[in-house]
């Protein structure tokens, strides 16, 4: 898991402290971000919704109950400016596969580790594509149970507090994502790579 703010960085940001509010974002700007691109699928709305998220973090910060897990809070925060949006503009079923092809899905941009050959790097690239096409067939509650466990390396206890589900529903997506992931990997022609 990474790193989580700190009790001192929300206690400011309930405060109002610029700050504090700049550490808890320089904390989890990229994270977010990819997160909210990969739900919607669109940068120019992951865009819109980062900001929106940030500033309804600011307006509801001092609702924010401090037992919770922050991060969990901030996610949910996003998810549901996301879901609100999807539902107002996009009215297709989240459960649904996405219209559209399958290399809609936009790249998210990853670090390259540092030391492998050229080859490697192509090879990393290509499974990485498939991957990402792949996760851009999945129907939105699957892609978003896939994103914040693998990507965001959420507990599926903190899975669960974003998706406002219970706890076996959290497991039961991530199941059924990682089923629906696997079929479509090995109907791309992809057995091996993928096991």
């Amino acid at each position: 898991m990474g790193p989580q703010a700190g009790d001192t960085d929300v206690a400011g940001l309930r405060r109002g402290d610029p700050e504090a509010f700049d550490e808890i974002l320089a904390r989890y700007q990229h994270r977010l971000y990819r997160y909210l691109v990969r739900l919607v699928r669109d940068r120019a709305l992951a865009e819109d919704l980062f900001q929106q998220t940030w500033l309804r973090v600011t307006q509801k910060i001092g609702q924010y109950d401090p037992r919770r897990n922050f991060e969990a809070w901030l996610f949910s925060v996003a998810r549901n400016l996301a879901i609100d949006h999807l539902r107002r503009y996009r009215p297709e079923s989240l459960d649904a596969p996405p219209p559209g092809a399958p290399g809609d899905a936009p790249r998210v941009a990853r670090l390259a580790a540092g030391g492998r050959s050229a080859l490697d790097h192509v090879l990393e690239r290509e499974r990485s594509e498939r991957l990402e096409a792949a996760l851009g067939l999945l129907p939105w509650i699957y892609r978003e149970a896939l994103t914040l466990r693998f990507e965001e390396e959420m507990k599926i206890e903190e899975m669960a507090g974003v998706l406002d589900v219970p706890l076996s529903t959290a497991k039961t997506r991530l199941r059924r994502g990682l089923e629906q992931l696997r079929r479509i990997l090995e109907a791309q022609g992809t057995p091996g790579e993928w096991s």
